[in-house]
């Protein structure tokens, strides 16, 4: 009862009765966890400030820096091709859109799902390049443009490690700030079991335990396809670089719990940085690529946009032949970029695809709309998943994890939890 993952998961549960046996209580829970969520991004830009910052004040060879950057792109492309293939593969195997027979001509779009569809159909594929350059640098953090903040923080690293003596005075700053700040998250963290509740009562109120079963098959073939990419997929390649993936997720428990009630990967952010810092991942790169990879790693979101378009295709009798499902993946690699923190990034994302291939009618995405709550808190939590793994194969492929030291932190870890369990 000392450990904090245990509250959240009580606050789940506790969570999820109120929803289901008392759905108007649960839909005024709302406020509390849309609160804590908030209160976590609120540290989120000051965090990947100053951990950017410090980070690169701290390298010794800039050469290094732009490697570690470039390493980290091409896996998080790699990552992405991986799993939008993963997704279309197990779409195509169990076809749940088959026989629903839905007219496009009957669907209208409503709602936020309209609003998400016109911002899809107006956006273009290079605006997450554009939009990498805030027109402010204070708008940039009041946003919680967590990529802009990325693009001002290298800067001023670059600048901080340029001049040399100078900025010795401001490194020590940055630093000491990095300290205060996060022991300020620490002082938030202790109300994540009560932000859980109040998000999964939320979910479970106002779109109700029924919802699921609507489009059941959907739903698990998203989570079972999720399930396959980071057991299988992810479990190789933490193999290969020679961690266990299963104690890693052990070790980052308490923030896939913490995702799982609040159905925000954002909400764990600093405190998964502070977590693979512990573990032996040098900080430069964990500053690097963990910020980076929320918003071009999206293991999670790029597998549930190849089964809904592809699915929305089968829903509508959709000719969509193997060719154009390939095409689909080319406009895929580029539409998933950038979405990571904005609300209806999924549904966004999505549109602007089907918008791009002009074959699959964008209307279909009412037929999902309605199950997308309890579908973002698997795309999460597998988000989670595939950028704590970046850091380690970034690290390991820039030959500066050491191995040992990792595998005997997560075995020591581990240890202590079983110490307290039995306490």
């Amino acid at each position: 009862m000392r450990q904090l993952y245990v509250w959240v998961l009580l606050a789940i549960v506790a969570g999820i009765l109120l929803g289901w046996l008392w759905p108007a209580a649960g839909v005024a829970m709302q406020p509390v966890g849309t609160t804590f969520v908030n209160a976590i991004k609120m540290l989120i830009t000051p965090i990947v400030f100053l951990t950017i910052v410090s980070g690169i004040c701290g390298v010794d060879n800039m050469r290094r820096l732009g490697r570690i950057g470039i390493k980290a792109m091409v896996y998080f492309q790699a990552g992405t091709l991986l799993a939008l293939i993963v997704g279309l593969v197990a779409i195509n195997i169990f076809a749940p859109g088959e026989g629903v027979h839905a007219d496009p001509g009957s669907l209208q779009l409503s709602g936020d799902a309209a609003t998400y569809a016109e911002k899809g159909k107006e956006g273009q594929w290079w605006e997450f390049l554009t939009g990498l350059v805030p027109t402010s640098a204070v708008g940039a953090f009041a946003d919680g443009n967590v990529l802009q903040v990325i693009f001002i923080a290298v800067l001023a690293g670059l600048a901080l490690k340029a001049v040399g003596p100078v900025g010795e005075p401001i490194v020590n700053v940055v630093n000491r700030l990095n300290t205060v700040v996060f022991k300020i998250l620490h002082y938030v963290m202790l109300a994540a079991p009560i932000g859980a509740f109040g998000a999964m009562a939320f979910t479970i109120g106002k779109y109700g335990i029924s919802t699921l079963t609507s489009l059941g098959e959907l739903i698990a073939v998203f989570y079972g396809t999720s399930l396959f990419f980071v057991v299988v997929i992810l479990g190789a390649i933490c193999a290969v670089v020679g961690v266990n993936l299963l104690r890693l997720l052990a070790y980052l428990r308490e923030e896939f719990l913490i995702v799982l009630g609040t159905s925000s990967s954002e909400s764990v952010l600093p405190r998964l940085m502070d977590k693979l810092v512990r573990i032996g991942v040098p900080r430069d790169v964990v500053g690097l690529t963990v910020p980076t990879g929320y918003s071009f790693n999206l293991d999670g979101s790029s597998i549930y946009l190849s089964l809904a378009a592809v699915y929305i295709a089968q829903a509508t009798d959709t000719p969509l032949s193997i060719g154009g499902q390939i095409g689909m993946l080319a406009v895929m690699l580029l539409t998933s970029k950038g979405s990571g923190g904005v609300t209806g990034a999924g549904f966004i994302a999505l549109a602007a695809t089907l918008s791009t291939m002009g074959t699959v009618p964008a209307a279909g995405i009412m037929l999902i709309f309605g199950i997308d709550k309890f579908m973002s808190e698997c795309r999460a939590l597998t988000n989670l998943a595939g950028n704590s793994v970046a850091s380690l194969v970034v690290a390991r492929w820039e030959g500066v994890l050491d191995v040992g030291k990792v595998r005997q932190a997560l075995v020591s870890e581990r240890q202590k939890a079983a110490d307290l369990s039995s306490a």
